[in-house]
């Protein structure tokens, strides 16, 4: 049954209406209507503003600091529970319901962590153990400091290639001969590299870039952690979803580029800087005749088994209680295969080398080196930090719990710079380790010390055995481990659909990442993501608005059909701050939708003084036949209504364009309303002097409101005038 046929069968009454009546009086002249409140027709809001505290800013610092100083046995229990979260939940850890889970996706994590640790070293130009050392150390240390329950905090790829980047350039600056990049990474060779320190001690290339990467490590722990104090958190806000995809996506590109050298056997310097991709490729096609046939068909061979069980993998997991190790499998096939098919010594293939067992002495990073890598730390910080913080809020969210970004801070900035004293490089949490942990039943951070034992046991008793690894699988697995973020080009048209602005972002990012430099490229996307938000508050939305019938609501008479405009008053609305990019903007579409009312003065201007040549009367009379000629032609319409509910602040050319239109409007004879201004806008307009204070009803709490002020203000302005005389303006 149809609305109205219900109305009719007495099934159906609307919702009843409040209307204001209002007693009629009379009064006998404009300026006493105007004056007095008990002649308005319509009943006008007034909201008594909260009285502000009259705070002295001296004594607010001194009582804060007060408060922050003292001291108590609970404030210290606070402190140390907050930093140290363990403590907190370690102690409520429910070990039937739990257990089970965390050790379960501990063992699988810790297991895909032994290869992708392996291969991701050669990413950051740094020999296999240290990865090792890196997941080891990020694992511990965030299961004491860390708030989220699912994160997987270790070597993440982006952070890698970026922190390689930044070693080949100090190596190269320290004098060690990059064109013998294997060498350095364990290769078994003839040739060596070393450096004399200013100790008497001899640090060859991989010593120096373990230097060279803790170093910058420790430096980006420290911004991290200083921005946790400073509770800075709000940075990551300039990093978009759409951004952060883009610098992945195109840092991945970065990352397969540097990985195919070792696919095809080839010893080549790894470029760096501007164009790094484009230069890696052009040495690579220079260098094909040199392809090691061996590596080449290892590689196809390991791209053959990885990429259909990690399909597989992708397609079963709703089934299979935990991933296929398919990386470990690989690892251990292939290491057999070179060690008893002696691949080294017949074909000369790159193999990972000795990995020693046990720890390294902890030593503190170069503090000279320090000047040279703190600007590269910067940009390092910032996306551990925004990646770390964006899974771990994304994952909370689906689990019903919360996170703290500033602990968040502090944790990945401890697992920074406590690991920098024991040959480790940058961390973050990965978003594949991540799923993978969720998946296989991860209920607290303890899975993250289930992780750091398997670890350890190939720390103390495995490792060793890699020592016959084809560098040719490492790369491969790093390679088919960028699955994910290439496959951000399927989302592209659901996001061309949903944000065009979003998608030219992600392009700009991607392409600036991947064909500049990883550093320039993150830069290039916030620079590009603010210029965006700009633009988008420089050309806002605007419209007249017309009223739904019946109603009191407002809404655009180029979006909806069947609304009605009132006559005698124009409604715009401007979506979109008022300041200083966008004011002439303003007023420009403010004439465009209205009037131009500097052109309507000067033409009446120029009509006057045309008047005034023609007729050579008296004054009196110029006057009257002037006012009888503009008569004639009157306005289509005497009051503006600005509707400021999307105008969330102004600034003081703002304020100076509001009070030139409003000045403009009122030379020709129009008024101009302000409706649905928000606290702030209300102030500004207050310390701007927008309006005097008996002058206060222009500002309205609503459109409907102004619109009725607007048509009562003419209807008594129709029918009473100071001399007592009645006419009409139509």
């Amino acid at each position: 049954m149809s609305l109205k046929n219900k109305e009719q069968d007495g099934q159906y009454s609307p919702p009843s209406r409040i209307h204001l009546e209002h007693e009629e009086e009379s009064c006998n002249d404009f300026q006493q209507f105007e004056t007095n409140d008990q002649c308005r027709p319509h009943a006008r809001i007034h909201l008594e503003p909260q009285e502000k505290p009259d705070t002295n800013f001296k004594q607010f610092v001194i009582k804060k600091l007060e408060k922050s100083c003292q001291c108590s046995s609970n404030k210290a229990r606070n402190i140390i529970f907050a930093f140290l979260p363990v403590l907190q939940w370690l102690p409520k850890y429910n070990l039937k319901k739990n257990i089970l889970g965390d050790v379960m996706s501990g063992l699988i994590v810790g297991i895909l962590l032994v290869p992708q640790s392996i291969a991701y070293s050669l990413l950051a130009g740094q020999e296999p153990v240290y990865g090792l050392y890196t997941s080891f150390f990020a694992s511990f240390i965030y299961f004491l400091l860390g708030t989220s329950r699912h994160i997987s905090v270790g070597i993440f790829g982006v952070l890698c290639l970026m922190i390689g980047e930044v070693v080949d350039r100090e190596l190269y600056k320290a004098g060690y001969d990059t064109a013998h990049v294997a060498a350095s990474l364990g290769v078994v060779s003839n040739e060596s590299t070393s450096l004399s320190q200013p100790s008497g001690k001899i640090c060859d290339k991989s010593c120096y870039a373990i230097i060279v990467g803790s170093t910058v490590t420790f430096m980006a722990g420290v911004y991290q952690v200083a921005m946790g104090f400073f509770q800075v958190g709000f940075v990551s806000v300039y990093l978009s979803d759409a951004l952060l995809s883009g610098f992945v996506t195109g840092a991945s590109f970065t990352v397969l580029t540097s990985q195919a050298k070792y696919l095809l056997g080839l010893s080549l310097p790894r470029s760096s800087g501007v164009g790094s991709l484009i230069t890696t490729w052009i040495h690579i096609f220079r260098n094909i005749h040199k392809t090691n046939i061996c590596d080449l068909i290892t590689s196809l061979l390991c791209l053959l088994v990885l990429l259909p069980t990690k399909e597989l993998n992708e397609r079963l997991k709703s089934k299979l209680k935990a991933p296929i190790p398919t990386e470990l499998f690989v690892v251990v096939a292939a290491t057999l295969v070179s060690h008893f098919g002696k691949l080294n010594e017949k074909y000369n293939t790159s193999i990972a080398g000795h990995i020693p067992t046990g720890f390294l002495p902890p030593k503190a990073p170069d503090w000279n080196l320090i000047p040279n890598v703190a600007v590269d730390a910067i940009a390092i910080s910032i996306i551990g930090f925004a990646i770390t913080v964006s899974l771990s809020e994304m994952f909370a969210k689906k689990h019903g719990y919360t996170v703290k970004a500033n602990q968040e801070m502090y944790a990945i900035g401890f697992c920074n710079i406590i690991p920098s004293f024991f040959h480790c490089f940058a961390t973050s949490a990965a978003l594949a380790k991540t799923l993978v942990k969720e998946s296989t039943g991860c209920q607290s951070q303890l899975s993250g010390v289930v992780t750091a034992l398997v670890l350890l046991l190939v720390l103390l008793v495995i490792a060793p055995l890699f020592y016959s690894l084809q560098k040719s699988v490492l790369g491969v697995i790093t390679i088919v481990n960028l699955r994910g973020a290439l496959r951000k080009f399927k989302d592209l048209p659901e996001m061309w659909r949903i944000s065009r602005m979003d998608t030219v972002i992600w392009f700009v990012t991607m392409l600036s990442s991947a064909l500049i430099s990883t550093e320039i490229g993150l830069l290039v996307g916030v620079c590009f993501s603010l210029f965006c938000v700009i633009l988008r508050t420089q050309k806002p939305e605007t419209s007249l608005l017309g009223v739904v019938e019946e109603s009191e609501i407002f809404e655009s008479m180029s979006a909806y059909k069947n609304l009605q405009a009132k006559s005698g008053i124009k409604i715009f609305r401007f979506v979109a701050p008022l300041y200083y990019i966008n004011k002439e903007y303003f007023k420009s579409s403010l004439y465009k939708k209205t009037l131009n009312p500097v052109l309507v003065k000067a033409a009446q201007k120029k009509a006057v003084k045309k008047k005034i040549k023609k007729e050579t009367a008296t004054l009196s009379g110029i006057r009257d036949e002037v006012s009888v000629q503009l008569s004639h032609d009157p306005l289509e319409f005497h009051t503006i209504v600005v509707d400021c509910s999307a105008i969330q602040f102004l600034d003081t050319a703002g304020i100076h364009t509001l009070k030139e239109v409003r000045r403009d409007y009122e030379a020709i004879g129009i008024q101009v309303l302000l409706a649905q201004c928000n606290p702030s806008v209300r102030d500004s307009l207050a310390r701007g002097e927008y309006c005097k204070k008996e002058e206060e009803n222009l500002l309205f709490y609503s459109v409907y409101e102004a619109m009725t002020f607007a048509e009562d203000s003419q209807n008594r302005k129709d029918i009473y005038v100071p001399n007592g005389l009645s006419f009409s303006s139509d």
